[in-house]
């Protein structure tokens, strides 16, 4: 199994707070001295991340064996292309993302079986650690109410199937020998936070 070393990523529901948490874990290390930093997400702002989020925003309409080639493709390029993850972790920058192959195994998964997402995602090397932010959906779907405009897979039946993928496909990822840790994202954002720090602080880019 190909890890990529000083590489985090975030997964998790809609509306766990993985954004919330990519943008927290931003700010603690900007305060330490040395350690060069990148937060990115998928998909991204390119121009494969900006067809697939107006997909997502339900402002064109995508098959689900589409949007999965789309998210795979996205990925490639945000892996290996110019300013991509592997060009930081090569300069020595400690990397975390909002998101990566999980979320595709999981939501293209329940959209079009597991076959094509796992084709299209088994060469991509995982990260040193995931971190699943776990949360109730109903929980998670009361946090979005406010929101104007809910994305394609943001109501309740679809939510109760991510969940139940996750915890499937985080039992494959552990069975590859990945590290998984889970969160209790029910807690105060600052507790969700220190944890996440207290699985990271100690590796060894930080204690150089």
């Amino acid at each position: 199994m190909n890890i990529i070393r000083n590489f985090v990523v975030f997964e998790g529901g809609d509306g766990s707070g993985t954004t919330t948490q990519l943008n927290m874990l931003s700010e603690r290390i900007k305060n330490i001295k040395h350690s060069p930093f990148f937060g990115t997400f998928e998909p991204t702002d390119g121009q494969i991340g900006k067809i697939i989020r107006s997909a997502l925003k339900k402002e064109i309409v995508l098959k689900p064996q589409t949007l999965a080639y789309l998210f795979s493709a996205d990925r490639n390029e945000h892996l290996y292309g110019i300013d991509g993850i592997i060009s930081h972790v090569k300069k020595g920058e400690f990397v975390a993302c909002d998101r990566y192959t999980l979320s595709s195994l999981v939501y293209q998964g329940i959209e079009c079986g597991d076959e094509l997402p796992s084709m299209l995602n088994k060469d991509f090397p995982m990260p040193e650690i995931t971190f699943f932010l776990d949360l109730d959906p109903e929980i998670a779907l009361s946090r979005m109410k406010n929101r104007s405009i809910l994305e394609i897979y943001e109501y309740r039946e679809f939510q109760d199937k991510v969940r139940q993928k996750y915890k499937i496909m985080l039992d494959y990822y552990r069975e590859l020998g990945a590290r998984v840790e889970i969160i209790d994202a029910s807690k105060s954002i600052q507790e969700i936070a220190d944890k996440v720090w207290s699985q990271i602080a100690g590796m060894p880019i930080f204690n150089t």
